[in-house]
């Protein structure tokens, strides 16, 4: 029933912000769409944290990024002129397309102190839209269904599963939901998807007769699976159509080689927008590792 387990690793965002990094990981790079997927958290932001801590103004493209929180508050500006905070049970899905730029800051922890603690992935966009026109939305309410069952609290993210469809408009097969397990409750992992996981953020569960605590991810078979909270658990579950082979630089996804290092050499020489009140502060290409060289024709 398991594939594979995957220990989140820690890594630094800078400004003292760590995240757990868990996709993409070297033995399994993508589990359907989904090609990364963050950690972040939990953590104390004290009132008037340093602007360090923030997201400065990045690109991406070929890819839909995906915020949840559990906890917190993050401001979101992106290229387009969106300007709005998600908060805990809201989804912002950005999809890049063919270009986008965003930052994410920590204003109302700036201002008030907050608790943070949520998950950021982004899903790779399958051939033939990779470079679709790009776009912004946000979703609360009846766009990310909820359900409870049996000591079951669940929530839709996006994508089909548990007989509902979320708000956000999706460009392949796949579901994400967030279902947060009370002690000895059970949860069905949908099926009628290839490539399935599931994540524990909190907690402690069991699966295939093992105890499995925070921080690591649990790849699955196709067949039919349950999970049991052995303590009061949040779980992450997720899957979807695989979308075929990707590359990953920075933060730049797509099926070619050369598109990573054109987006490279446009976010470098200045050629991509940025969100309009982050104009004068944004984070410079990465020197090492080098983009991928085009290749020879």
């Amino acid at each position: 029933m398991i594939d594979m387990i995957i220990e989140q690793r820690r890594r630094s965002l800078g400004g003292g912000f760590e995240v757990g990094r868990v996709l993409p990981f070297a033995k399994r790079r993508m589990v359907g769409p989904f090609i990364f997927f963050d950690h972040m958290g939990p953590l104390d932001l004290a009132p008037g944290i340093d602007r360090s801590v923030d997201v400065r103004a990045h690109p991406h493209i070929g890819l839909s990024t995906v915020t949840y929180l559990f906890s917190g508050e993050i401001m979101h500006r992106d290229s387009l002129g969106y300007e709005l905070p998600v908060r805990p049970h809201e989804v912002n899905w950005m999809t890049a397309g063919s270009g986008i730029t965003h930052s994410e800051r920590f204003e109302h922890a700036r201002a008030h102190g907050d608790h943070l603690h949520g998950i950021q992935a982004w899903v790779a966009l399958p051939d033939g839209m990779e470079e679709i026109d790009p776009s912004f939305s946000h979703h609360s309410g009846a766009d990310l269904p909820q359900w409870e069952e049996a000591g079951v609290t669940g929530q839709l993210i996006a994508g089909s599963a548990y007989g509902l469809t979320a708000g956000a408009a999706t460009h392949s097969p796949l579901f994400y939901a967030h279902l947060d397990m009370a002690p000895g409750s059970t949860a069905e992992i949908p099926g009628g998807y290839t490539e399935r996981a599931l994540y524990i953020a909190t907690g402690a569960v069991e699966m295939d007769g093992m105890r499995h605590e925070s921080g690591r991810m649990l790849v699955l078979g196709a067949g039919a699976s349950r999970v049991k909270a052995l303590e009061h658990a949040k779980v992450m579950v997720l899957g979807g159509e695989p979308v075929g082979e990707r590359h990953l630089y920075w933060n730049f996804v797509s099926s070619s080689k050369d598109r990573l290092a054109q987006a490279a050499a446009d976010w470098k020489a200045g050629r991509m927008k940025l969100p309009d009140a982050d104009d004068k502060e944004f984070t410079p290409l990465p020197d090492e590792p080098k983009p991928p060289a085009p290749a020879m024709s």
